[in-house]
Order: C-alpha cells, then sequence, then structure tokens
C-alpha cells in the first residue's frame, strides 16, 4: 500500500498500531446512538457539528442547539445557522459515498453561511495562510499552483484507501491521515477544519460502518483544542517542507474519541 499512495503517508502505520490499544474494537463494538435521536433528529450530527464549530471559534452551546433542533425553540439565526449548515453536510456525508464530488457538495453545505456562493465546493485560487489571533502567520498552505495536482493525488489516494481492506487499527489510522492531508493542503477558502474533521468521520463510516457516526471526535478534539492545534503545527510552518514523521501525536488524538 505505501508504494501505491501518492500523498497520503503510511510510514507511521506500524508504529501507530504498536501504540494504539488493542481495545478500540471493542470500545467501537459498544457505540450504539442516543435515546434522544428520532428519525429526524440526530443527538451525534448535533454534537459534530455543535463542536466543530466551536473549534472554530462559534459560540454555540450544544443544549441549545438541541433545544433549536430537536424541538423548534427559535434563537437568533447568526447562532444557529452555520451550525445547521454543517448539520445538513454531516447529514448528506451518511447516504453518500466519499468521494470528489460528494465532498465538494458537502463543502458547499457547510460553507452556505461562510463563503460567498462562487467559491462554495470550490477551490481557491489564491494563497493561504493560518493566522493566530494577534495576527501571526502559524502555517502557509499549497500554493494556488500546486493546489489542483496535490488534490487530484489526495483523490486519488482516499479512492486507493476505500478500496483496500483493513482493521479497525488501519481504519484510524487512515482515518486521521485523511483528514491531516487534507486541512494541510488547505484547499478551500474557508471551511477546511469542518470538511477535514467530517471527511475523518466519513471515511470511517465507509470502512467500518454507521457506527462511526457515533463517535464523539469533534467533541474530543475541542475538549483538547490546544493540543489539537499544536499537533497540527508540529508538522512544519509551510507545505512544501512539511514532516510527517511528526504526525504520530496527532494520529493517536482520534482513538480516545471512544472513551467519552
Amino acid at each position: 500500500m505505501k508504494e501505491k499512495l501518492n500523498i497520503i503517508p503510511a510510514g507511521l502505520l506500524e508504529e501507530y498500531r504498536q501504540q494504539v490499544d488493542i481495545a478500540l474494537q471493542n470500545l467501537f463494538d459498544r457505540l450504539t446512538d442516543a435515546e434522544i435521536s428520532t428519525d429526524t433528529f440526530s443527538f451525534y450530527t448535533s454534537v459534530a457539528s455543535v463542536f466543530s464549530s466551536k473549534i472554530e471559534g462559534e459560540d454555540i452551546e450544544l443544549d441549545s442547539y438541541i433545544k433549536h433542533k430537536k424541538f423548534g425553540i427559535e434563537f437568533l439565526p447568526d447562532y444557529t445557522r452555520k451550525i445547521d449548515d454543517l448539520y445538513n453536510a454531516y447529514t448528506f456525508a451518511k447516504t453518500y459515498t466519499l468521494n470528489r464530488e460528494n465532498i465538494a457538495e458537502a463543502h458547499q453545505l457547510l460553507s452556505r453561511h461562510l463563503l460567498p456562493k462562487h467559491y462554495q465546493g470550490k477551490l481557491r485560487t489564491q494563497n493561504m495562510y493560518v493566522s493566530t489571533p494577534d495576527g501571526r502567520i502559524e502555517y502557509v498552505a499549497a500554493t494556488p499552483y500546486s493546489l489542483a495536482g496535490e488534490m487530484e493525488k489526495f483523490y486519488a489516494d482516499m479512492a486507493l484507501l476505500l478500496t483496500m481492506e483493513m482493521d479497525i487499527k488501519d481504519a484510524f489510522f487512515y482515518a486521521a491521515m485523511v483528514h491531516l492531508v487534507f486541512v494541510k493542503i488547505h484547499p478551500f477558502n474557508d471551511g477546511n477544519g469542518r470538511t477535514g474533521r467530517l471527511l475523518e468521520k466519513w471515511f470511517l463510516a465507509q470502512k467500518l460502518g454507521a457506527k462511526a457516526w457515533f463517535i464523539q471526535s469533534e467533541k474530543n478534539y475541542y475538549q483538547r483544542h490546544q493540543v489539537y492545534y499544536t499537533n497540527l503545527r508540529a508538522l512544519g510552518l509551510e507545505y512544501p517542507e512539511l514532516d510527517y514523521t511528526k504526525a504520530l501525536p496527532f494520529l493517536l488524538m482520534l482513538p480516545n474519541a471512544l472513551t467519552l
């Protein structure tokens, strides 16, 4: 598999497998939907949407969002609409195959109130920098000149991985790596973090089944969001110089979500 992949690194897989708890499968098998969920409301989709949004600085609380989504309690539109958009993207992903076209559709859904319509689901055409709140550049993403080629490699690798037989440890490894590589490419003008976290869970659901949607990975990342960002930064400042041998701390975060 290592030789066939173009952009998603596999070199840490064996070390990852040695460090991940052997109980991973048992923890996954115990996952069940919440009793509060109905045919028209998903508690864990709400959890994913709220905490993925909170990572990006949205001022939203899970209890309020559940009141809005399940019971129809009204809040100011600015309080809920971006989270509603992300909820719709997760709902879409549950019923569609993970591929290039559907990733674009999911991004279009989740960025409805993040970006102008002509940017939704479209690769960016300008340079992209990730900055700290005080204005310092902490990451320089792939250039617009290399972006299309990098995404072609990404889509090809993801399609190949989806055809491969793998156990749960492999699936968790590659799901987190899909998340990581995607956000490092940073292909869209906004919504890259939200999309990367969705892709991670989408990949797991494709490989392991619908129970993957009950994993509280976004909540796990939010509760440890300083560590999350530290682990993302550890690979380097500029896209061409990223060192994926330093990715293990990031990759090992995902299994922790099974203990929430």
